[in-house]
């Protein structure tokens, strides 16, 4: 008996029984707070770096109520340089909902979980599958390459058609026990064995079972996502610094990229920025300094940077008006949410603060 359909989950606990990953930090004291925290960390980033945001996360939100409570500024900056900021809007969001709603409990049922934002059905059955052994299939990144393989679904995984199958036989795999442990050893296997670059298929113990291996289709299954032309944005980052090396920064609308942070005015060009300080900050800039271009790729386009450091005289009171703006003191930072090129400037700045005195 060779079926795939049947022998896929027996052969995969057996290998992560003995091989798997055992230690994770969300995988001690699995609740369903803990998994729904990682599962959100790890969509779109690798384990590794989430290992070194997990711990501290929980530290400081070690509940449900704990992050429902928590400044939405405070939220943000322990997510800064994850990456995708709409997922720490989303959990912070979803945790008020389930204090409100559901008296500070996750919910046990995949309808509920699948109403708070951000969660969406295979983050949902993860959830549940892992927290609490519910039996639900989930179908991340990983998993789609794995049945892609092992069942010799063509083409990019997600194409609607694609989609379908997969969902199916993730369903048809997926057993009845130790569902916990099934789930992290399909996702295990496509992160340690079965990767989208230089598998490795002599150790995979569904190697016998594999489509795309017994027909030397494992570099061409699952095919990758249909490249389109990237556009490209620019602006001009307006870096105005004090004397005493205080920063300004403005507060990003909350939805569109780095939604909710806090990063450096933009403007459309250098020539646009005596008129910006005269108008915000009622002064003409003592100096204008432009530093290197530096990019940034998000997931739909790329954006080039032109940070142009301006030294104004002092701290006008005029644009301290509102939440909107921020004097940032470098030698003393603020608990507050900014993206990794804002904060990679921000560290050079203060290398850089003897320039102004």
């Amino acid at each position: 008996m060779n079926d795939p359909l049947i022998m896929l989950a027996p052969r995969l606990l057996a290998w992560w029984d003995e091989h798997g990953r055992h230690d994770l930090p969300w995988q001690q004291n699995p609740t369903p707070y803990r998994v729904w925290v990682s599962e959100i960390m790890l969509q779109q980033t690798q384990v590794v770096t989430v290992e070194k945001y997990f711990p501290r996360f929980m530290q400081s939100f070690p509940t449900v109520a704990a992050l429902a409570a928590a400044a939405a500024d405070d939220v943000l900056h322990h997510w800064s340089g994850l990456g995708y900021y709409s997922r720490a809007r989303n959990l912070h969001k979803a945790a008020q909902q389930v204090v409100a709603m559901h008296a500070g409990e996750l919910p046990a049922d995949i309808n509920q979980l699948l109403d708070l934002p951000g969660i969406g059905q295979s983050t949902a059955a993860a959830i549940l599958a892992l927290s609490r052994n519910q039996r639900h299939a989930i179908l991340d990144g990983n998993v789609k390459r794995v049945l892609a393989r092992v069942f010799g679904i063509e083409g990019w995984s997600g194409t609607a058609d694609n989609l379908r199958q997969l969902w199916q036989v993730a369903e048809q795999c997926t057993p009845p026990e130790r569902v916990a442990n099934y789930t992290q050893a399909i996702m295990d296997l496509g992160a340690t064995l079965c990767t989208r670059s230089k598998p490795a298929c002599s150790t995979c113990p569904l190697q016998g079972m594999c489509h795309a291996f017994a027909h030397n289709r494992v570099t061409a299954i699952p095919a990758p996502k249909p490249r389109r032309l990237r556009p490209r944005r620019s602006a001009v980052l307006l870096m105005a610094v004090t004397p005493a090396g205080d920063i300004l920064l403005e507060k990003r609308p909350p939805s569109g990229i780095w939604g909710g942070l806090w990063s450096f005015p933009e403007l459309d060009s250098i020539a646009a920025i005596n008129a910006w300080c005269r108008e915000r900050l009622a002064a003409e800039p003592l100096d204008t300094q432009p530093w290197p271009g530096v990019s940034h790729s998000f997931s739909h386009f790329d954006f080039d940077m032109q940070p142009v450091k301006v030294i104004v005289s002092n701290v006008p009171a005029v644009i301290m008006e509102g939440n909107r703006w921020l004097w940032y003191k470098a030698h003393s930072p603020a608990g507050i949410g900014i993206a990794a090129p804002v904060a990679k400037l921000l560290q050079q700045l203060a290398r850089r603060a003897g320039d102004t005195a």
